[in-house]
């Protein structure tokens, strides 16, 4: 990212104030004496936060005006990214499902290593997809955010051209953060699964389901505290990847520096920051999930139409999908805007970044352009 834009990485210490003596005190006296006391300009504030050390409202509100402005570039990009997703996913579905229609039919044990070697194919596929839509998704939030900050408009073409030059940053910051959180998340699936085969399964064929319960449990009450702090302490680096033309790892060791002595602060918000986004995606869905159930009453007890079931069947799918890819959309977006925002105000505070955004953005203290 060139230096001109005020989104370079610090190029050495924090700018101070200029040495020399102290001011005098303003004309007509000092403050709150003779002349009246005059209070200091408010900071500039040229897009969505005020160019100063950043409160919580700051970055909420920040993260709303966001979506409010520039919500074609963000809602369309992720539209994109995760619709290729799913219809790419949807054919390999369909495609395993008719290289395989005749071994489902009379499936044996021999048949059982083939399916579970496409079943595991589709699933690694999918996994992939979502976590390429998901770097899709962070890395356009802080790229509209090099726009919004300082008040500038933007386009589509802007915003993926930004994307598309840090997708592969991005991409990696999400696979090696994603490494972090599946060694506890694997080892819940171990407790789940062992709890299932201890309840439901005879006791004599599985003996020690019920240690791989407790191993699980365990596991997690181990590593999850630890697979946290490090998911807090690198939460900066798809913001750093985008802003600072940073590569993978190069971005998470400034996430970890920028992070630190603000590790509290940082998952408080975070978590605020998801837990709206995640009620804000269950009240999108609630009117999706009306309408996709209103079909089904039409039906009547009589035998139906078998076109009228298939296109209710569609159309419920159909509802369910846009339901889902909504949700999936705001509370991917949301909290990686205000992610981001945390990253400007950790710079503003830590690296004096508020003058350079100014002058980037051509104005200066009082918000005035010089």
């Amino acid at each position: 990212m060139s230096q001109h834009t005020g989104w370079g990485p610090p190029a050495g210490p924090p700018a101070g104030p200029p040495p020399g003596p102290p001011a005098g005190p303003p004309p007509g006296g000092p403050y709150g004496w003779g002349g009246g006391w005059t209070p200091p300009p408010p900071p500039p504030e040229p897009g969505v936060v005020p160019l100063a050390p950043l409160s919580v409202s700051d970055l909420l509100s920040g993260a709303l005006a966001t979506l409010g402005r520039h919500w074609k570039q963000l809602l369309g990009l992720a539209f994109a990214a995760y619709g290729t997703a799913t219809v790419v996913l949807g054919g390999g579905l369909v495609l395993a499902f008719l290289a395989l229609r005749d071994r489902l039919e009379d499936a044996g044990r021999d048949d059982l290593p083939t399916l579970l070697g496409a079943f595991g194919g589709l699933y690694a596929l999918g996994t992939l997809l979502l976590l390429t839509a998901n770097a899709v998704v962070y890395a356009s939030c802080p790229a509209v955010l090099q726009d919004a900050v300082l008040g500038r408009p933007t386009t589509i073409g802007t915003v993926w051209r930004r994307v598309r030059s840090r997708l592969g940053a991005v991409l990696g910051t999400v696979l090696l953060t994603g490494l972090i959180a599946a060694v506890p998340l694997l080892l819940m699936a171990l407790a789940l699964v062992g709890m299932f085969v201890a309840l439901l399964a005879p006791p004599q064929e599985y003996p020690g389901a019920g240690w791989w319960a407790l191993a699980g449990v365990v596991g997690v009450l181990v590593t999850g505290p630890p697979a946290i702090w490090l998911w807090v302490r690198f939460s900066f680096a798809p913001a750093a990847a985008v802003f600072e033309g940073r590569g993978a790892v190069a971005a998470l060791r400034r996430s970890s520096r920028l992070v630190r002595g603000a590790w509290w602060r940082t998952f408080g918000i975070t978590l605020l920051a998801s837990l709206m986004a995640a009620v804000t995606g269950y009240l999108i869905q609630l009117p999706f999930q009306f309408l996709s159930a209103l079909p089904g009453a039409g039906l009547s007890d009589a035998s139906p139409d078998t076109t009228l079931v298939v296109t209710l069947l569609v159309t419920t799918l159909a509802f369910a999908l846009l339901a889902q890819l909504v949700a999936q959309i705001v509370t991917a977006a949301f909290p990686q805007l205000v992610t981001a925002l945390l990253y400007v105000d950790r710079r503003i505070r830590e690296e004096n970044l508020a003058p350079a955004l100014a002058e980037a953005a051509g104005v200066r203290p009082g918000g005035l352009t010089p």
